[in-house]
């Protein structure tokens, strides 16, 4: 299994259309990593845990799950850092690969140490990009394919089934 921990503001810091959501309301940026990250998650396959520190979100601690990523908005004076290199220790094991998406260099010498591998904020925003590439490709090639009808009938036929199936007959 492999497990993406992404350090939250510190991908919105670093990717320039969350930055500007982030100047205008810091909800929508975070919203906007989520749905990018479930994106990811949904393509990749993998176990996605997004950190938020209680920097901008004040109050208890809370862990929710949207579009089947996990969000952990860390105790009020816990940084996303302590918490992640918790989960670090909590779900590395021989059998899962943990990465952790930040490009806090302190962050990523501590995180090596424990044997997680890290994915600076550039490195997952090409990763993505190659994603929705892959994911357009996917789809043209899906709008060309015709679906073969077990009966060979002529065009003319078809368009009548056609119109029929779309209620203009």
């Amino acid at each position: 299994m492999v497990v993406l921990i992404v350090d939250g503001y510190n991908i919105i810091g670093a990717w320039e259309e969350l930055q500007q959501l982030k100047e205008k309301e810091i909800g929508q940026a975070r919203d906007r990593l989520i749905e990018r990250m479930a994106e990811y998650q949904a393509y990749s396959g993998y176990r996605v845990i997004i950190v938020f520190d209680a920097y901008f979100v004040k109050g208890i601690s809370s862990k929710l799950e949207q579009y089947k990523v996990e969000v952990i908005y860390t105790k009020e004076k816990e940084t996303a850092d302590e918490c992640i290199e918790k989960l670090v220790k909590a779900v590395k094991n021989v059998q899962t690969q943990v990465y952790v998406a930040t490009s806090d260099y302190a962050e990523q010498r501590t995180i090596f140490g424990q044997g997680a591998l890290r994915k600076s904020a550039r490195e997952l925003f090409i990763e993505m990009q190659d994603i929705e590439r892959e994911i357009e490709v996917s789809i043209e090639l899906h709008k060309k394919i015709q679906p073969q009808s077990k009966i060979n009938l002529d065009k003319e036929t078809l368009q009548k089934f056609e119109k029929m199936r779309r209620g203009e007959i």
